[in-house]
């Protein structure tokens, strides 16, 4: 456990800790799937995901990972930093500790530590910046909550995770006059796709704007590692020549192989309030249909200004899950995340 008086780490007695190695991957990724079955009552994780992400050139085991392995040589508890990007004003901690060791203090352990690694990045992000630790923790799971708002964090913002089930092949998209759609022309060019998204997303909380050439190794780095990543599955509503909006699909949904998923659906400012949105949506529905999956869907700020979880109950779909956003501030500032919807 940790006290904020002396910020001092101790685990439990006989429990050690340290990074975690790709020889863990197989009892990692078990320890995952035991935490899942408790919170989800399935399996959510794959091998291939956890190396892939494990083998991110930006994602160094040794530095940005810890495991505590227990007096039985189990592992009991793994955390993980993600401070990847170009201005890492709150950089993501995800966390597990396998459900036959919680209420030991492993979580606190962990997170411990994920704060100091933490708090590395803040000679990073520019001066006036704030810097959190952010992390996640299902809704309905209470030990999870639990252990964040005890540590000191505190809920700022919701997630859903929704879904539409395709019982039969899915309403035609109707286009806005002079809108055509495409799948991505170039795999190797990511660029159009990228700078349509990033501008998409300046109104949504969390987006910190980035050099454009790292921003583009993090899309790189994002398909390069993903195994199921299809090019053919990232959709373009162009309008001549220009991107007006994007629809960015997996075959296969992180948590759940039976269902399609979108990973990214943005419409630029110029073209919203167009019905593009749902027309890109439905566009995405009707393929994944016919490459055999009868369920999508997709992640969503609850809080959402530009309209987006009433345009996804429009098309159908409905909330699964929630995750709330916890966070812990390491230095007051400027929050450079803050959504805007002024023109």
């Amino acid at each position: 456990m940790i006290t904020e008086q002396d910020n001092t780490l101790v685990l439990p007695a006989g429990f050690t800790a340290r990074p975690v190695e790709m020889a863990d991957i197989e009892t990692a990724v078990s320890l995952f799937n035991a935490a899942a079955m408790v919170k989800l009552n399935r399996e959510k994780f794959s091998l291939e995901d956890i190396r892939a992400e494990w083998q991110r050139e930006d994602f160094h085991l040794d530095t940005a990972t810890r495991v505590v392995v227990a007096p039985s040589g189990e592992l009991a508890g793994y955390v993980e930093v993600w401070d990847t990007h170009a201005v890492p004003v709150a950089p993501w901690v995800w966390g597990r500790v396998h459900p036959k060791f919680e209420g030991l203090g492993v979580g606190s352990y962990l997170l411990a530590w994920a704060e100091e690694r933490t708090r590395q990045v803040i000679p990073r992000v520019p001066a006036r910046a704030q810097v959190v630790m952010r992390c996640g923790a299902l809704s309905t799971h209470e030990p999870s909550n639990d252990l964040l708002m005890g540590y000191g964090m505190t809920a700022t913002r919701y997630f859903w995770t929704m879904r539409v089930d395709l019982d039969e092949e899915p309403e035609t998209a109707v286009l806005p006059p002079n809108i055509r759609i495409i799948s991505l022309p170039d795999p190797a060019d990511l660029r159009p796709a990228m700078r349509a998204t990033v501008d998409a997303f300046q109104d949504h909380w969390g987006f910190v704007a980035a050099p454009e050439e790292q921003e583009l190794h993090q899309w790189q780095q994002w398909t390069g590692t993903d195994s199921l990543w299809d090019p053919t599955l990232w959709f373009l509503a162009m309008d001549g020549d220009e991107v007006a909006g994007v629809s960015l699909c997996r075959i296969d949904a992180y948590e759940d192989p039976a269902m399609g998923w979108v990973n990214t659906l943005g419409v630029r400012r110029p073209w919203r309030r167009s019905g593009l949105g749902l027309a890109l949506l439905r566009h995405s529905f009707g393929e994944l249909y016919r490459r055999g999956k009868r369920a999508v869907g997709l992640g969503v700020d609850a809080n959402s200004l530009t309209g987006a979880t009433r345009l996804y109950e429009k098309a159908g779909m409905r909330v699964i899950h929630q995750m709330n956003n916890y966070e812990k501030v390491l230095r007051p500032g400027v929050d450079l995340r803050l959504q805007n919807l002024d023109e």
